[in-house]
């Protein structure tokens, strides 16, 4: 009987030591880092598809969108934030709130779909935003851009959703060389980024878009191969993203795999281990 009894102590244990560390990792998150792996590339070349980070949630206080989504398809596990704080949803408002800066890599929460989006913060509460030639032009006034030569990559599939890239040099063979243009672009308040060009198109010329209050407009570094606030929501994109949307800044990459899974050490990139993003 003791035997077993000693045996049945010990489930128990192992059981609590589990619900604890699970405790513990969901208030981690919740409160301070959430684990962020980059699926693609419209952030390049500031982040690349394999780039892994966590997101600063203190940044900017706290919101519905803070509370931890979990999603693993193959155990049927589809946890989403709304699910465990949706009834703090709708107000627009964070606890001990601080306000983003123009420039800032934010994680948000795609207004409609509820998905995590990472691009770059642009136009703040009133702002009017335009493209213009395929050049930001921010309250009526264009960015400062200066030529930063070209961005290189090897054409072949990226990352576990084996995405190819978009060429300016395009189209070209498997393993051939890819390129585009990049510049350097100086925002209003100073802050200095890449951004890459591959093509003229729609979202070189757009109108005029006036920020509402209580709402940010965000961009990717990747101007021609990004999904963000200059298409509107009515049509599958991102448009004007609420405060309690936000749910974290981005500020430095971990670490950097250029294989299909961050478990593929080998395929980790040397240059990218804890490199600031600016």
């Amino acid at each position: 009987m003791a035997a077993k009894s000693e045996a049945g102590n010990a489930i128990v244990e192992t059981i609590k030591t589990v619900v604890y560390a699970v405790l513990i990792a969901g208030v981690f998150r919740t409160l301070f880092f959430q684990p962020f792996w980059i699926p693609s590339g419209s952030m390049k070349d500031t982040l690349l598809i394999g780039d892994f980070l966590f997101v600063n949630k203190m940044a900017y206080g706290y919101s519905y969108a803070s509370c931890p989504t979990v999603r693993v398809p193959r155990l049927g596990i589809n946890i989403d934030a709304e699910d465990l704080c949706g009834f703090l949803k709708g107000d627009n408002e964070r606890v001990l709130a601080s306000e983003p800066q123009r420039g800032d890599v934010v994680v948000f929460r795609h207004p409609v779909s509820g998905a995590d989006f990472i691009k770059r913060l642009i136009g703040l509460p009133g702002d009017e935003i335009q493209m213009v030639d395929g050049v930001l032009h921010i309250n009526g006034k264009a960015v400062e851009l200066e030529d930063a030569g070209q961005f290189e990559e090897v054409f072949k599939a990226q990352g576990p959703e084996r995405l190819y890239p978009r060429c300016e040099n395009g189209p070209v063979g498997e393993g051939a060389l890819c390129t585009k243009t990049r510049q350097i672009e100086t925002l209003p308040n100073g802050v200095k980024h890449d951004i890459l060009n591959i093509a003229r198109q729609a979202s070189d010329q757009t109108p005029i878009y006036t920020v509402p209050e209580g709402h940010y407009f965000f961009m990717g570094d990747n101007r021609d191969n990004s999904t963000d606030s200059r298409v509107p929501q009515s049509i599958g994109g991102v448009g004007y993203v609420p405060f309690e949307n936000i749910v974290g800044r981005a500020d430095r990459i971990m670490f950097s795999s250029a294989g299909r899974s961050m478990l593929f050490f080998w395929t980790w990139r040397a240059d990218r281990f804890f490199k600031r993003i600016d």
